[in-house]
């Protein structure tokens, strides 16, 4: 084995690459001041000498004075593995206290804003990548308004990609059209009349997908929010299809 695979063998559990070639340096060197091992591993004193302390530190490298002059000795390899032996060990031990760290992490929601047109598109764009189908409840007028280029450019895509979408929208021109295009982009809508759906005062369009809530705003500027929270999105979905299983019944 070449001395490059050996340090890189040894950068592999945890030594960087000048304490590997330091504390090989150390080995070849049996008991030597900080000057000649500095030599042998090619590198000035005084960044060698730091590195030694580092060495020291961990327990690596062992000091001893000879005539007023430190004289360094690396660990042996043996002991070098009992070292590393026992720090994975230490590491095991607490892995069950890192996962629940890392559970509460993932029960904190994550927000994030998306600002203008163009931040909306992004959160778009980020339901073509949702994993179950997608549950809408929007006024079909307002992206398209905003967005001309919306069904080329995003309801296509999403079709492309055999993402289908449940949704409710109102029962108005633009609806009826959507609602007449279902099989072509792979959804279902259902209308709403006016008095349960007022077009003119539903401004904000829900999406939900996979643990998130995607919501985006029209008036009086646009933006977006993804919220991903499996509560957050359990409960939309929740509330979804109690107004899904309504609309059986009043939809076109």
């Amino acid at each position: 084995m070449n001395s490059i695979t050996l340090k890189k063998t040894l950068q592999g559990v945890g030594l960087s690459e000048k304490e590997s070639t330091v504390y090989l340096a150390t080995l070849e060197k049996g008991i030597a001041p900080a000057s000649s091992i500095a030599e042998e591993a090619g590198m000035n004193r005084i960044t060698a000498y730091g590195v030694l302390q580092k060495l020291l530190e961990d327990g690596l490298v062992s000091v001893s004075e000879k005539a007023g002059v430190q004289q360094f000795s690396a660990l042996p390899p043996e002991q070098f593995l009992l070292t590393i032996q026992k720090r994975t060990k230490d590491f095991s031990e607490i892995v069950p206290m890192l996962k629940s760290m890392a559970g509460l992490q993932e029960l904190r929601p994550r927000v994030r804003f998306f600002e203008g047109l163009e931040g909306a598109k992004k959160g778009y764009a980020e339901t073509l990548s949702a994993t179950t189908e997608i549950l809408s409840i929007a006024n079909s007028q307002n992206i398209r308004l905003h967005w001309p280029e919306y069904d080329r450019e995003y309801v296509a895509k999403r079709a492309e990609k055999k993402i289908f979408l449940r949704g409710l929208a109102p029962k108005d021109r633009e609806g009826k059209k959507v609602h007449q295009e279902d099989e072509q982009y792979y959804r279902e809508i259902r209308l709403l009349s006016r008095d349960l759906f007022p077009t003119e005062k539903v401004e904000n369009e829900i999406n939900i997908f996979d643990e998130k809530v995607l919501i985006v705003s029209f008036e009086p500027h646009i933006f977006a929010i993804i919220i991903e929270s499996s509560a957050v999105a359990q409960t939309q979905k929740q509330i979804f299809e109690i107004l899904w299983k309504v609309s059986g019944g009043l939809a076109s």
